[in-house]
């Protein structure tokens, strides 16, 4: 499993969510880009526990950055889920 080398891990392996201090369990992964930096098909990604998915999301839509929110264990597996994916 390769998770962002900005991702934090629990003592057991589990990645963590991305907001700052937050040691909660990551559950949504969202991936971004910056146009400005990236090629429309590069993708970097935050993750985030449920508690900070919509603050992390707004931070980066109102930015324009944000390209998809999809769930964690359907993001390992390569597929959409029932939330599916979102495209900003």
């Amino acid at each position: 499993m390769i998770f962002p080398e900005t991702s934090a891990e629990s003592p057991t392996g589990a990645p963590l969510c991305s907001a700052k201090g937050c040691r909660a369990a990551a559950v949504w992964v969202l991936a971004w880009n910056n146009p400005k930096l990236h090629t429309p098909e590069r993708r970097k990604t935050w993750l985030a526990c449920d508690e900070h998915r919509e603050h992390l999301s707004s931070f980066l839509g109102v930015r324009g950055f944000l390209k998809d929110v999809v769930a964690l264990k359907d993001w390992e597996s390569g597929r959409p889920g029932p939330e599916g994916s979102r495209d900003a």
